[in-house]
């Protein structure tokens, strides 16, 4: 077969833009001008239409959420998101979770230096995230909450990170100062999985409360892959990254796990990450989509961008531009999930077999 031939027309067919700032007239606008300059701005730009086309599109919209989003001020992002279906399933690290709690009972994280004396902070029981504050012995008094929590659960029975984080969303609404990730979760009905759930300070909390009381509560993660796969199965999907790590790999996996199920598996149709790791450390985080492609995570067509950015910049960018497509959203067909028993059920508003 022939490679086509290429002009040098065609290859100059499109100039870059110049940036003009004095006529922006909302966040959607500045993307939309941003996607015709170059770099990472243009891929903040691309990354905001194959979010709207997720958005126009029959399809379940996964998130990884990795990285200390929390602490770094993104927790309301992340509940609008919930409130607003621009997602319908959230992959988060345990520490992000963790946090999300702390901040719905009324404690806060607080502004410090990456320029300090570690030595002192310990001294007064703080912990450092970058240049965020937190306070110790607040988060022991967490740690024992969480404890108390699972130990007030079954233990005769296993449960997947998504009833336990439904239940444990119920539980502080109950008592949250304001809402939060888990709380909107568990009010809207949106599935949340934590695949490292004993990689984070809820993992110390349970364990420090069977060491000193023998609670028994287990975790069914295997339960976790098999109802993301069957999530990816009832597709088509697309795939939101904050950060890569384990949220990330989690939600690949999906389609691999399908594969060796003997079911159908596409890949996912549509994929965006905002992501700070380089590809040529060979770790996932960094992973383009093109190498997901050869394992089958990613659709052959897919419409996928990467944009290299901290996502404290492009997240409250981002979401605000969608917040400003009221018509979008109120169009999307979101799918419907009952998450309360230990076994997920949904329905797709455009499948008439579900």
């Amino acid at each position: 077969m022939k490679t086509p031939v290429i002009q040098k027309q065609d290859l100059l067919s499109t100039p870059v833009e110049p940036f003009d700032p004095t006529s922006v007239s909302s966040f959607s606008d500045l993307l939309e001008r941003m996607s015709r300059t170059a770099f990472q701005g243009r891929q903040l730009g691309e990354a905001f239409r194959v979010w709207k086309k997720m958005l126009a599109s029959d399809c379940i919209i996964l998130m990884g959420l990795a990285g200390a989003m929390v602490p770094a001020g993104m927790r309301r992002l992340v509940v609008e998101m919930i409130r607003n279906r621009l997602i319908d399933c959230l992959v988060s690290t345990g520490a992000n979770l963790f946090h999300d709690m702390h901040e719905s009972l009324g404690y806060r994280h607080y502004k410090g230096s990456p320029d300090v004396d570690d030595t002192l902070l310990a001294q007064h029981m703080i912990d450092r995230m970058y240049d965020v504050y937190a306070d110790e012995d607040e988060f022991r008094m967490h740690d024992r909450f969480l404890g108390e929590f699972a130990a007030s659960l079954d233990q005769s029975r296993p449960y997947t990170t998504r009833e336990f984080l439904y239940l444990l969303g119920r539980r502080v609404s109950e008592i949250a100062r304001e809402e939060g990730i888990l709380t909107a979760a568990a009010k809207a009905g949106v599935p949340v999985y934590c695949p490292a759930l004993g990689d984070s300070s809820i993992g110390i909390g349970i364990a420090a409360h069977r060491h000193t009381h023998g609670n028994r509560l287990m975790f069914d993660i295997i339960g976790d892959v098999l109802e993301t796969a069957y999530l990816a199965n009832a597709g088509p999907t697309g795939v939101i990254y904050f950060g890569g790590g384990t949220p990330k790999n989690f939600i690949q996996q999906t389609e691999v796990t399908l594969l060796n199920m003997s079911e159908m598996a596409e890949g996912h149709k549509y994929a965006i990450q905002i992501v700070t790791d380089a590809p040529h450390w060979g770790g996932l985080s960094g992973c383009t989509f093109q190498e997901a492609q050869s394992w089958g995570k990613i659709a052959a067509d897919a419409h996928m961008v990467t944009c290299h950015c901290d996502s404290t910049i492009a997240m409250p960018i981002l979401v605000t531009a969608l917040l400003e497509d009221r018509e979008l959203i109120a169009r999307r067909r979101k799918p419907q999930f009952d998450v309360s028993g230990p076994k997920l059920t949904f329905q797709l508003p455009w499948d008439s077999r579900s």
